[in-house]
């Protein structure tokens, strides 16, 4: 009678069928989607701690420090209120016209600096990605959380310019969160989008800061987005006013701003507004998994 108790249960059994019965599977191979999300989520903790080093790091050979956080954005709009506000005299026809471009400028900033960023998310860091693995998109993801604290600390200053030019503190104001959190999400899905397509035409580098400049000129940031419906053809002003950044802006200033004039009613910004967060970030999200496997290589 043969003796069973040293006997190699795996015996006889073919590669295949070895690595079915123990759980493996083939290197390098993409995940599903949900196996993904469930891989970026084990990893937070990573995604934070990078996000923060690179705060820390972008910072520490300035003598300011973080203050720069602050000074960027109040040098920013010092430049655009010269242009436009005192060159082109925009502030006459726009009501506190400061807060107003602040208001716009800071918005933009926040979706400019991660779309700039995260088309060298991949580029970029081609070291770390060849000697560690982890989920790519942890990258992006990253940028946009930078960006997050950056643009925490614009509206602490955004906040102080729009009380010191006289509008009234009112419970619209708690409409800043839920607008920067869809504004949020949004930024994470194009920074993902933008990050394989930056990947695959390294090009797209230098051609994104006119990209965004274009985009920044029709977001209204300078001048009331009222205009576009004045100067405009019906069908063009429907599709500027559709636009993603002019629709964070508005919502923006309709909680921050009195006597603001919106591009459109209310509940079809806040529709809008929620419409191109999902569909940005869920097409950025899938976009950016199909390629997994490429980054790094070659």
């Amino acid at each position: 009678m043969p003796d069973t108790a040293f006997a190699d249960p795996d015996a006889g059994l073919s590669p295949a069928e070895l690595a079915a019965r123990h759980g493996l599977g083939f290197a390098g191979t993409r995940p599903t989607l949900g196996g993904y999300a469930r891989q970026l989520w084990a990893y937070r903790h990573f995604i934070v701690a990078y996000s923060n080093a690179r705060v820390s790091a972008s910072f520490s050979l300035t003598r300011l420090g973080r203050l720069w956080q602050v000074l960027t954005p109040l040098t920013n709009a010092a430049v655009y209120y010269l242009i436009f506000g005192v060159v082109l005299a925009t502030r006459h026809s726009t009501p506190n016209f400061i807060a107003y471009l602040c208001t716009g400028l800071f918005i933009f900033v926040f979706t400019q600096t991660v779309a700039q960023a995260g088309v060298a998310s991949i580029t970029g860091n081609m070291g770390l990605i060849r000697a560690l693995h982890f989920p790519r998109a942890c990258l992006p993801i990253a940028i946009a959380l930078i960006e997050l604290q950056n643009i925490g600390a614009s509206m602490l200053v955004l906040t102080g310019i729009v009380l010191l030019t006289g509008e009234p503190l009112t419970w619209e104001w708690l409409l800043i969160f839920p607008a920067l959190a869809l504004q949020m999400i949004f930024n994470t899905g194009l920074g993902m989008f933008l990050a394989r397509l930056g990947s695959k035409m390294t090009d797209l580098k230098q051609v994104i800061p006119f990209v965004m400049r274009t985009w920044m000129y029709g977001s209204g940031v300078f001048y009331a987005s009222s205009l576009f419906a004045e100067h405009l053809p019906r069908w063009a002003a429907v599709i500027v006013e559709a636009n993603p950044m002019l629709v964070y802006i508005e919502l923006i200033r309709h909680a921050m701003l009195e006597n603001v004039k919106l591009s459109s009613t209310l509940p079809h910004l806040w529709l809008l507004a929620v419409v191109w967060a999902l569909v940005v970030f869920v097409g950025g999200y899938v976009y950016f998994w199909r390629g997994e496997q490429e980054y790094g290589r070659g």
